[in-house]
């Protein structure tokens, strides 16, 4: 009798092992199952996963988006890598126009490169006076073409209405960047940021040293913040080593 029942006890507990290993086994079925289809197919309100279910698979689908939309991006050399922070340049002879060109890289040549018809005289005034807001405003493409989408995107819009401060002040042009453009973004290459004037040069390259003569080049430089409010709206907002103060110079895209 003694033995029967050392042998009952035994066999129980070996059938309780049994059954944890099963129950074990079990739960790592269920484990790699989860894995290898963590969306599974909801056919009830009652189904719904719980909330952190539900932030993963947010979290899942908006690294999908970002991986569609890059390699959407790869289809636009020119405009591919522009991150969220870039160099801006402002530009002009004593009495000519305002050039604006943004660039990826000092060593690249600019995204964006337009022509404003304001002097350049006044707008260093406006900067002098505080703190300046540009808005560069272009109107959307035809009825037929907005059915189905811009084909542009907004840095390649070729006309601008321009407002300084709230002030209409003419149109802008985007340009392409010529030997005469590149040289002026060259020689101010080694600069992250300050103001100044370049000599004109003479025909035979030498600098001239008058300081009224109109071939001077003056020139603002900064690194910007770009921020993309949509595919019709940007921002560029030029950033101060003091991280407390408020950018001196704005400039906004906006697509109406």
């Amino acid at each position: 009798m003694a033995k029967t029942s050392a042998d009952k006890l035994h066999f129980h507990w070996s059938n309780k092992v049994s059954n944890e290993d099963e129950e074990q086994d079990q739960e790592q079925e269920q484990v790699i199952s989860s894995l290898i289809n963590p969306c599974p197919k909801i056919e009830k309100d009652d189904d719904l996963p719980p909330p952190l279910t539900r932030k993963k698979l947010q979290a899942i689908t908006i690294a999908r988006v970002r991986s569609v939309l890059s390699a959407l991006s790869k289809n636009r050399p020119n405009l591919h890598g522009l991150g969220s922070r870039v160099i801006g340049t402002l530009f002009g002879s004593r009495k000519g126009h305002v050039h604006f060109a943004f660039q990826k890289s000092s060593a690249h040549q600019p995204v964006f490169l337009i022509e404003l018809q304001t002097p350049i005289s006044g707008l260093v005034k406006e900067m002098a006076s505080g703190l300046v807001r540009i808005a560069l405003e272009c109107d959307k493409e035809g009825d037929k073409i907005k059915k189905v989408g811009n084909s542009r995107r907004i840095l390649e819009e070729p006309v601008w209405r321009t407002y300084c401060n709230g002030k209409k002040c003419g149109f802008a042009m985007k340009r392409e960047c010529g030997d005469k453009e590149w040289k002026v973004l060259k020689a101010v290459e080694p600069i992250s940021m300050g103001a100044g004037v370049l000599p004109a040069e003479k025909p035979g390259g030498d600098h001239e040293e008058d300081e009224d003569d109109e071939g001077e080049i003056m020139y603002m430089r900064a690194k910007f913040e770009r921020v993309v409010g949509s595919r019709d709206s940007e921002a560029f907002y030029m950033m101060n080593p003091d991280s407390n103060g408020a950018p001196e110079l704005s400039i906004y895209l906006l697509r109406i």
